[in-house]
């Protein structure tokens, strides 16, 4: 049985230490696009990102991102709603110098939005493999469950 709560936790973890994600509208379907996730710890079940006005997804509705960490061990499908939220305060506090870098002018930049992405359901899966499993796959062994890793669906990424 996996560890949900550790499964959420990482989750949070690994998106603060490599924070791309694929993002993409659901209807009408469009190819997902990377963006660099900002992550404001007060708020559960949301990401925001920095985009221009004229984003594929500035028109906002139903969304699926997609996230695979750095070291390739950790992987999460999530689902749920995009929408531009220029809410002052979010972007003073999630403002920095690499978002200053996509708009010289600044948080004034007439091109700048605020896109908040509010999580619905999630399904994570943490590659968390055995010693065991490891040398099995290596050399063609059959891996039992124990050694797989932990997967699970979530209907919140709170902890």
């Amino acid at each position: 049985m996996p560890d949900v709560g550790k499964l959420k936790e990482h989750l949070w973890k690994k998106l603060t230490d490599g924070p791309v994600m694929m993002v993409g509208l659901s209807e009408p379907r469009s190819h997902a696009e990377p963006l660099t996730a900002q992550l404001d710890k007060d708020q559960v079940d949301r990401i925001y990102f920095f985009v221009g006005k004229d984003n594929r997804l500035a028109g906002g509705g139903s969304a699926m991102a997609q996230f695979v960490s750095k070291g390739q061990d950790y992987f999460a499908c999530l689902s749920g709603q995009v929408a531009i939220d220029n809410d002052r305060r979010m972007i003073d506090k999630l403002w920095s110098r690499p978002v200053e870098a996509w708009f010289p002018g600044g948080k004034n930049d007439p091109d700048l939005a605020l896109l908040r992405f509010d999580i619905d359901e999630a399904e994570l899966w943490e590659a968390d493999m055995s010693l065991s499993g490891k040398l099995k796959m290596l050399f063609g062994g059959k891996i039992r469950a124990d050694e797989e890793g932990s997967h699970a669906k979530v209907a919140s990424t709170a902890i």
